[in-house]
């Protein structure tokens, strides 16, 4: 193990690096664009929420790696030339918001109806009481939940080993081909991706128990 990480330590770095990139992106755009389609799903709209609806059971229910490839396959051939990286970040992207929607859908509606009543009843419109009444209240009940999706996310990144994305688990395969020491090579990036989970993990519990 020492051997392969003092040998190929700048690739281990790079891949390092571009996973950390791929799942900062992932992370952001999909927890914002998640929270909106919860919204659609909730608000009292019908247009709106078979919008949202339809978005999260489509890509729920496909594969992460079908997705990737057609960004990876299908959009360079016909529509814009975009590299493995992009093309399995974008994929991700799309995966996950799927996910963080349903958490957050969850959260609002676990929130007592009443909340969203007596914020109404103070002169609040329907969107400022969502905004500073029933979303503060639903992302509390939600951290656990949320903090599991974003391990998951770090996880799922290694989808880009399988479009030249660059990332810890093409590295650990550029190794291994190389060295023919498969155990070792895919034991250093399994070390790898827990200094980046574990952090994380320990971090939403501290979180979970400070909003409790």
């Amino acid at each position: 193990m020492i051997r392969i990480f003092n040998n190929f330590s700048s690739q281990l770095f790079s891949g390092f690096g571009w996973t950390i990139l791929s799942s900062l992106l992932t992370l952001v755009f999909s927890l914002i664009f998640g929270v909106l389609l919860a919204l659609l799903e909730v608000i009292p709209n019908k247009v709106a929420n078979k919008i949202g609806r339809t978005y999260v059971e489509i890509f729920r229910n496909i594969p992460l790696l079908i997705i990737v490839m057609f960004f990876y396959l299908i959009v360079p051939k016909y529509f814009v030339k975009i590299d493995g990286f992009t093309a399995g970040t974008i994929g991700l992207f799309l995966y996950t918001s799927a996910f963080i929607a349903e958490i957050i859908r969850s959260g609002i509606q676990s929130v007592s109806q009443g909340q969203m009543e007596g914020a109404r009843s103070t002169g609040m419109t329907y969107k400022q009481a969502m905004r500073y009444v029933i979303l503060p209240q639903a992302f509390k009940i939600v951290i656990p939940p949320l903090g599991n999706q974003f391990v998951n996310l770090i996880k799922d990144s290694s989808i880009l080993a399988f479009v030249a994305g660059f990332d810890l688990m093409y590295q650990a395969n550029a190794i291994a081909s190389v060295t023919f020491d498969t155990f070792n090579s895919y034991f250093v990036i399994g070390v790898l991706y827990l200094i980046i989970t574990m952090p994380l993990s320990y971090y939403m519990q501290h979180l979970e128990k400070k909003m409790a």
